[in-house]
């Protein structure tokens, strides 16, 4: 899955989501980690201070300071001056003993620098100082066995969070591509369906989740909506098949009748006139069985290499006359070939009733255009007039059976031509835009072209 497809798909948006939570625990965890280890690590130091500085004081003698000093330089000695300080002044300031000269310093804990102590580096201390008899003694230790903690401790924390960071979005990608795969099954037939393909289900895994229940339960909906279907199809084909054969033989009695009767005119016109209905209904009916074959899908095996540009010339050899003869102009722009994957007659039945229907409801001097471009993957084929047009709202609505506008109700027609153009082009998966010709109207087919 592409990563732009994976970003706009819910389940990466809901493990993303639960990621950046997760993230923000592992965050926030680690600060307050970091933050409590930081207060112990002060705690002990001063812990530690506090025992140093006792154990050398402790040494000291009003009469006598020479342990004192002994002491003091024992310490200094043991450690560097980046690790601790150690310092005894008198009361003129002069060092006695340690490893710096402390400079005139309150008593107390508190922090300092090097350069606050006159020392080289940028080491920062804790000190402790005190009187002792007339003399100071300062003992101090830096934070740089600790800050070396932290930093370690620091370090781990930022790689933990890497990798939870890594795990999180790894792991959230990996779920979400599991669920979009079975959401894009969902979606591929509930495709499949409304092409027409009703014995299509959505795959199961027999995880027995709550996808699986749902999944099962919207397959048990589709098996009903398969059989519904089917079913009102196989009534509509019954119907026309139960009247197409009274009809037939009404139109037999009919024509027994004109001939037994054809010395009298009035009788004969008023059966040439029933005659003309039964060819009509029949027509209707033919329609409709057509339609219901083409919805049916079955037509889709046949389907080969057809060429668009010479069947419009087909078009354009048989109706050129049938236009003039009706005082109307038929122009089918030139145009190079096209080749699309279809039914090479029921594309022939989509272009013939467009125009036929242009024909049969343009007044005279109408000039009825065909033509035919690539756009890209996409053949389109237009149909355009300028006679009346179709009003906006009815645009919609011209391709349901049998329905009629007003204008054309008087006319005759059974009002299944754009309907069997409709169910022509949902079988080649294409798509149809009637606009305004100003004056007249355009009818466009979107095919896919090879």
């Amino acid at each position: 899955m592409r990563l732009t497809n994976l970003r706009r798909s819910t389940p990466f948006r809901l493990a993303l989501s639960f990621a950046l939570l997760f993230i923000l625990t592992v965050v926030a965890t680690g600060g307050i980690m970091y933050h409590l280890l930081r207060n112990g690590l002060n705690a002990q130091l001063d812990t530690a201070l506090n025992d140093t500085f006792q154990v050398i004081s402790s040494t000291y003698a009003p009469d006598d300071i020479e342990d004192l000093v002994t002491t003091l330089d024992s310490y200094a000695n043991l450690k560097p001056a980046d690790d601790g300080v150690y310092s005894l002044i008198d009361a003129s300031g002069k060092k006695l003993a340690g490893n710096f000269k402390a400079p005139i310093l309150p008593e107390g804990v508190f922090t300092v620098t090097s350069a606050d102590l006159g020392l080289k580096g940028s080491t920062v201390y804790r000190l402790q100082g005190a009187k002792l008899g007339q003399n100071t003694l300062v003992v101090g230790r830096s934070f740089a066995q600790m800050d070396s903690m932290l930093r370690t401790v620091l370090v781990s924390l930022i790689w933990a969070a890497v990798l939870a960071v890594l795990a999180a979005v790894g792991g959230g990608i990996f779920l979400a591509s599991r669920a979009q795969k079975r959401l894009d099954g969902v979606a591929r037939t509930m495709l499949e369906v409304s092409n027409g393909q009703l014995e299509s289900r959505i795959p199961l895994r027999n995880a027995d989740d709550d996808l699986d229940h749902v999944f099962k339960q919207i397959n048990d909906a589709l098996v009903r909506l398969a059989g519904l279907v089917e079913g009102m199809r196989q009534v509509s084909a019954d119907i026309a098949h139960e009247l197409k054969t009274p009809l037939n033989r009404l139109r037999l009695t009919l024509e027994e009748a004109r001939q037994a009767h054809g010395e009298q005119d009035d009788v004969a016109r008023f059966l040439d006139e029933a005659h003309d209905e039964c060819d009509q209904i029949n027509a209707t009916f033919e329609a409709l069985l057509r339609i219901s074959q083409i919805e049916a899908g079955a037509r889709r095996l046949s389907f080969s290499l057809v060429g668009l540009g010479e069947l419009l010339d087909l078009v354009e050899d048989v109706y050129t006359d049938v236009a003039q003869d009706n005082r109307q102009r038929l122009i089918v722009e030139p145009c190079r070939e096209t080749y699309i994957n279809g039914d090479r007659e029921l594309l022939v039945q989509m272009v013939v009733n467009l125009v036929e229907n242009a024909i049969a409801h343009c007044p005279p001097d109408t000039v009825i255009n065909v033509s035919l471009r690539r756009d890209g993957p996409i053949a389109v084929i237009t149909v355009a007039d300028t006679g009346p047009g179709i009003p906006a709202p009815e645009r919609d609505k011209v391709f349901r059976r049998l329905y009629r506008l007003d204008k054309s109700r008087t006319r005759p027609g059974s009002g299944l031509g754009l309907s069997l153009v409709k169910a022509i082009a949902d079988l080649h998966g294409a798509r149809i835009e009637i606009e305004d010709n100003s004056p007249g109207v355009k009818i466009s087919v979107q095919l896919p072209a090879l």
